[in-house]
């Protein structure tokens, strides 16, 4: 209950009075033979008679017998949210899920045949091992009493729910020609999945991102987001391999919180056709990266120390370049220590020492 409370809050809706709503299986029977496939559509219906309407479902499907559910559309759901999507458990023995949609669902309309009241489909499979007393098996699709439906009444009240399984027959003995009604879906859809937006929101001082779409053929798979700096636009590859695709789902935080990338988010259906939806940042929401800041900072250190370092190199060989000048002009370069480290004035000292030490020497004799 406390994962579908979010959506009941951000419904907000209007009251309405309610009566029993029932949740089913589609077909409620079916005779497979080993290795073949069903599509099973989970279907609401709510007592339109008193004008009841259900905004959100939450459950657990429980698989009993020889079949595993193998995969699940949302390609005719009539829930645009989901907290929890259609998740098949890792032996394949139950499905669990959570969804709703704004307003409420409160029947079929005039005119429909009561097809459009499907919450998601399952895609179940017989085992492909034949029965070793050569005896058909019963197996069970049923609805768990973790499944709850809640009213459209702005309080997240529980609505009086009946739910009916399905029953099925396993044959046997394995399939001649195996059934996938699933597979043939698949194969013929070639339709992308709709056009979509996506939509930039701040919750706490942190940006994300929101998006959603649907697929009417097999049902969107998954949503890959990737973040594309505005530096590398010029030299991406829309082939490569390496693209830093993410496979996520919504919302999705973005790794890069300044806002210099190109935003991508591609949606892929069952049958691998996809549609990428493209978001670029508003100038005015972008602000510098700490690492540019970081590396402007360090490569102006490294000029300024750069500069220093020209400074002293240059001090240096014009002092070396004024000794040479004051030896050359004494005529005495071999016998003139060279002092780089010396000042100017300190050398011209020593050189005049020197010169009185010669001259009482040539006196002295």
């Amino acid at each position: 209950m406390n994962r579908i409370f979010g959506i009941l809050v951000a419904f907000m809706l209007v009251a309405q009075p309610a009566m029993a709503a029932t949740l089913y299986l589609d077909p409620a029977s079916a005779t497979l033979a080993r290795g073949d496939a069903e599509v099973l559509a989970v279907r609401l219906d709510t007592d339109e008679a008193q004008d009841e309407c259900i905004n959100a479902v939450e459950g657990v499907l429980s698989l009993e017998g020889p079949i595993a559910a193998v995969d699940v559309s949302l390609g005719n759901s009539i829930f645009s949210i989901w907290v929890e999507p259609p998740t098949i458990s890792q032996n394949g023995k139950q499905v669990t899920f959570a969804g709703g949609i704004p307003n409420g669902y409160c029947g079929r309309i005039a005119g429909d045949p009561r097809l459009t009241n499907t919450l998601f489909e399952i895609i179940a499979r017989t085992d492909a091992i034949a029965s070793v007393d050569g005896s058909s098996v019963p197996a069970q699709v049923s609805f768990t009493e973790q499944t709850i439906a809640y009213l459209n009444d702005g309080f997240g009240t529980p609505a009086e729910l009946q739910v009916f399984p399905q029953e099925l027959t396993v044959l046997p003995q394995l399939s001649a020609d195996v059934q996938d009604p699933w597979k043939e879906r698949v194969r013929a859809d070639t339709t992308d999945p709709q056009e979509f937006s996506i939509a930039l929101e701040q919750i706490r001082n942190r940006y994300f991102i929101t998006f959603n779409t649907t697929d009417k053929q097999t049902g969107i798979d998954r949503y890959e987001v990737m973040e594309e700096p505005l530096s590398n636009f010029s030299t991406f590859t829309w082939g490569s391999a390496s693209a830093p695709w993410i496979e996520t789902r919504s919302p999705y935080e973005l790794d890069d919180q300044t806002l210099n990338s190109v935003i991508r988010v591609k949606a892929i259906d069952k049958a691998g056709n996809e549609y990428i939806a493209t978001f670029v940042p508003d100038e005015t929401l972008r602000t510098v990266p700490v690492t540019h800041v970081l590396l402007v900072a360090l490569l102006s250190f490294s000029v300024l120390v750069l500069l220093f370092g020209l400074v002293r190199f240059y001090k240096r060989k014009q002092r070396e370049r004024e000794e040479k000048a004051l030896q050359r002009a004494f005529g005495e370069p071999d016998k003139q220590p060279n002092h780089p480290e010396m000042e100017h004035h300190e050398v011209k000292q020593l050189q005049e020492s020197q010169n009185t030490s010669d001259s009482n020497h040539e006196k002295s004799h």
